[in-house]
């Protein structure tokens, strides 16, 4: 059974870090590109960060460009997300998303308030 299980979300002040991890489960995580999602209240899910079944390529939404880095340690079927310099406008649930299979995390929580 594949699943993704998110963690590290919180509550930070603005300007502040936080690491998410997706650790992966029921299938090789090198076969896959992932990504990171986020939705918050009353908007649409849309797509914060991606990377390469390889980790040589990413991609960013242009409103967390130069912030947030995604990466990934196949050996330990892990995705990260660090989120640096955060704002109250990243507050919302982030989800791991497996590309290949079409496949969610049920998500974790990020709320940026002081």
């Amino acid at each position: 059974q594949v699943q993704l299980v998110e963690s590290g979300g919180g509550l930070v002040q603005p300007g502040g870090s936080l690491r998410l991890s997706c650790v992966v489960s029921g299938f090789t995580l090198r076969w896959s590109a992932m990504r990171w999602y986020r939705q918050a209240p009353g908007k649409e899910r849309e797509l914060v960060a991606g990377i390469s079944s390889a980790g040589d390529s990413t991609n960013y939404a242009d409103s967390v460009k130069g912030r947030f880095t995604i990466s990934r340690d196949n050996a330990k079927n892990t995705v990260y997300l660090q989120m640096n310099s955060l704002k109250s406008e990243d507050t919302a649930v982030y989800y791991c998303y497996a590309a290949s299979l079409f496949t969610w995390g049920q998500g974790t929580q990020v709320t940026v308030s002081s």
